[in-house]
């Protein structure tokens, strides 16, 4: 079985320097994500993600909807955090990204809950919306290593990444699954109040790859290092599929495995939004797919 990065971290005494360097980015001045709110995270105070010093908790389980190389026989251990930094006004899980709802747990909590769900035979733990909660995360794995911990780790996010959180995660992180959302900034804009997606998304897409390669799987086909890239397919091609694949292929690996998905539908408020306030067509999924295809992408997800 492939080790863990974050076993040798902890065994070389290095993952102590990671969680400080993490800390540091939220306190005094939050500068974790491309917000840059500035707000002393350890001192209470709350920025956009409306996150403080705990990460908050919305649930976790073993989860069968993710990608193939992911769920194998037992399920990802989905870790679900609350809130976002990217606050999509389309957003699937709407409640649990726009509210702050669920548990604000201490390390030693978040690491039990790694454990639990390794127990119950998951193939790795996948945080989901982890962006704003880097240095909570990190705070978690030495209680959680110590307790047994020996699964890969996801890091499962919006693609809206600053360059210097994800430093600290080299070496930490062993699947990097973000999504590529937009690739006109317009529709950021429109949709997250943000103007800078493709740029923040472009760099850190490339320093992903450049810490955990191209998608990896064991004998069993299930995922034990690399990056998976999502991709959602939006009405009138809004999310830019063409260029985005046209990237991915050119820029990052032509063997990068992507995740082409065919499932929005107007979630939280895509209804007061005459553009995006439908499904999209088999159409507009088998245009977004062909796109990938002659960009030179063969690692689809089925």
């Amino acid at each position: 079985m492939n080790e863990p990065s974050c076993l040798r971290l902890y065994r070389e005494g290095k993952l102590q320097e990671r969680i400080d360097r993490a800390l540091a980015l939220i306190s005094p001045a939050c500068r974790l994500c491309p917000r840059n709110c500035r707000v002393d995270r350890l001192a209470g105070k709350t920025g956009v993600c409306r996150t403080g010093d705990k990460a908050v908790v919305a649930s976790y389980s073993p989860h069968f909807g993710e990608e193939a190389p992911l769920v194998g026989s037992y399920g990802s251990g989905t870790i679900f955090f609350s809130s976002c930094n990217l606050l999509c006004s389309f957003c699937q899980n709407f409640e649990i990204s726009h509210h702050v709802v669920g548990l604000a747990v201490e390390p030693s909590e978040l690491a039990a809950i790694m454990l639990r769900l390794q127990k119950q035979g998951c193939h790795n733990i996948n945080f989901v919306t982890p962006t704003h909660v880097v240095p909570q995360i990190l705070q978690a794995l030495p209680p959680a290593i110590e307790m047994g911990l020996n699964v890969p780790l996801v890091y499962n996010c919006g693609g809206y990444e600053s360059m210097e959180a994800l430093k600290p995660l080299d070496g930490v992180v062993d699947i990097y699954m973000p999504d590529f959302k937009f690739w006109d900034n317009q529709w950021a804009e429109r949709f997250c109040h943000i103007k800078d997606y493709r740029e923040r998304a472009k760099e850190a897409l490339l320093e992903m790859h450049r810490q955990v390669g191209d998608l990896q799987m064991n004998e069993k086909g299930l995922a034990v290092r690399g990056l998976l890239v999502r991709h959602l397919v939006m009405p009138e091609d809004i999310a830019g599929s063409r260029e985005v694949m046209t990237f991915l292929a050119r820029e990052i690996s032509p063997h990068t495995y992507v995740n082409i998905m065919g499932q929005y539908r107007p979630c939280g408020l895509a209804s007061r939004d005459q553009r995006i306030n439908r499904r999209i067509t088999a159409a507009e999924l088998t245009a977004a797919e062909e796109a990938a295809r002659q960009a030179g992408l063969h690692r689809l997800d089925e």
